[in-house]
This record gives structure tokens, sequence and C-alpha cells, in this order.
């Protein structure tokens, strides 16, 4: 293997399963985030600390964010999305540590991330509207359009895998060839350059996965608007 993105490094293999770094990482990162939610979910008081209030201000800002996109959803998908967002953001910054590559920077993780969005749409849009009328609405206007239902679908997780990998991966070599010419003279700028884009590369995912799981809810919306015509 040539480390790679493309070809990522084995380090050991659990059976026929080959683990590289990206996993490693990312197994580091949600062990990471479960203790962190664990640890401050076992010490919430009524008097809060300054992290517990910096803690409530990012739950707050996530749901305002949710509320923008699908009001009335927030306490639906606030556990998945917001999960998400977190988990974007500490994966993109990790590759700040020396010796560490950011998960996102193979298409590995970002394929495995696109999926878990692809099937979170259409959970959260069967259990609005059940099977058989979520569904249906492939077939709406007409039939004849379920092919390019079925495209989109695909072509836009493909697109959200791409986008966030390639990305991340041409960051962190912008980066490392910036610092190869130039040394240490500009560590700082590269450095906040990193921070800045990881930071971006994470709220553009999440906000894609939250207007497409948004466009699977808003179907039970006009349900509800075409019924109430009706009565």
């Amino acid at each position: 293997m040539d480390g790679s993105p493309l070809s990522p490094q084995v380090l050991f293999s659990i059976g026929p399963v080959a683990i590289d770094g990206a996993v490693v990482t990312t197994w580091a990162i949600m062990l990471l985030l479960v203790a962190c939610a664990g640890w401050s979910g076992r010490h919430l008081q009524l008097q809060p600390r300054s992290w517990q209030v910096a803690l409530e201000g990012i739950v707050l800002t996530l749901r305002d964010a949710i509320d923008n996109v699908a009001p009335g959803y927030s306490g639906q998908i606030l556990p998945f999305v917001g999960t998400l967002w977190v988990y974007l953001v500490v994966a993109n910054l990790a590759g700040l540590i020396p010796g560490v590559e950011s998960p996102t920077g193979e298409l590995s993780t970002t394929a495995a991330l696109a999926l878990l969005v692809f099937f979170s749409v259409h959970w959260f849009g069967i259990r609005a509207l059940g099977l058989k009328t979520y569904l249906r609405h492939y077939l709406s206007p007409s039939p004849l359009l379920l092919p390019f239902h079925i495209v989109s679908e695909i072509t836009r997780t493909v697109a959200l895998a791409v986008r966030l990998f390639g990305n991340i991966m041409s960051l962190e070599m912008a980066a490392l060839l910036i610092l190869l010419v130039a040394g240490l003279l500009v560590p700082v700028p590269v450095l906040m350059l990193h921070v800045v884009e990881a930071l971006v590369q994470a709220y553009i995912f999440g906000m894609l996965a939250l207007v497409y799981i948004a466009g699977g809810l808003e179907l039970q919306r006009a349900k509800h608007v075409e019924e109430s015509k009706h009565d």
C-alpha cells in the first residue's frame, strides 16, 4: 500500500477485515465523544458552569439551525444531525494532530457517512408518512419519473461523499505542500486556514444532510395541507 487516501495503509487485520488509520481514528473519536457525553450528562447542574453553558449553547445553536430548515422537526432530527455535525468537526480537525490524518480525508469514511445520510432520509420519511405513502411520492407526478428519482438519490449521495473527501484531502495536501515549501515561516496562517475550512466543510455536509431529510419530512406537511383542503 502506498498510504494515499485512495489506498490507505493497513495497520492490522481482524480476520478478513483490514483496519487502517482512518478506522482507528474514527474509533478513537467515537470513544472520545461517548466519554464526553457520558461525563457531561452525569455532571449537569441547575447552576451551570462555564463548560455547561458552552455545551447548552452548542445544542441550542444546532436546534435553531434545524428549526430554520425543518420547522417543528428539531426534536426528531437533532440527535442524528447534531451528532453528525459534532463528529465531522472533530474528524476534520483531527488532521491538525501530528501523525494523525483526518478520517474524512479518505473516501471510505465519507462514503459511509453519505450512506448514513441516504438511509436516514428514508428512515425519517417512512416514520413520518408510512412506507406505502412515502414510496408513492417517487411515482409523483408521473410513474415515468421513477428512474429520474432513483438516479437523483444515487447521484446526490455520491456527490455528498466525494465533495467532503475531495475538500479535506486537498486541504491537507495544500497545507503539507505549503509547509514543505515555506518551512515554518507560515505555520499560523496555514493552521487557521485548516481550522476554518474544516469547520466550513463540516457545516456544509451537515446542512446538506439536513436539507435532504427535511425534504422527505416536508412530504408529511404537504400531505396535511392537501387533506385540510379536502375537509
